[in-house]
């Protein structure tokens, strides 16, 4: 969530460095406020699977029960998710000072 935080304020940051350049925007900045608010809603959805998860196994602690191991597939998933958003964000930023 704080990383789309972020992205979101990305582009009124960059539209602020070039009014204090004294140059005209080129483009509009869109792009990063609507990418900023679908990773705050992934991260509060994640947020919310994550408390169920936490509940269910607190559930099955308090009932003497030893819980099995879950698959790390999901983690897996999610830091390749936001690997590749870094790199997306990292060539939008390359790409935009050319």
């Amino acid at each position: 969530m704080g990383f789309g935080f972020v992205v979101a304020r990305f582009g009124l940051f960059l539209q602020q460095v070039q009014a204090f350049r004294a140059v005209a925007p080129q483009h509009g900045y869109g792009f990063s406020l609507w990418f900023g608010t679908v990773l705050i809603a992934v991260g509060v959805i994640l947020n919310v699977f994550a408390g169920f998860h936490y509940l269910a196994l607190v559930r099955k602690l308090d009932g003497g029960e030893i819980p099995r191991s879950h698959p790390t597939a999901q983690a897996m998933a999610l830091a390749i998710f936001l690997a590749m958003v870094g790199l997306a964000m990292a060539a939008y930023l390359v790409l935009l000072r050319v």
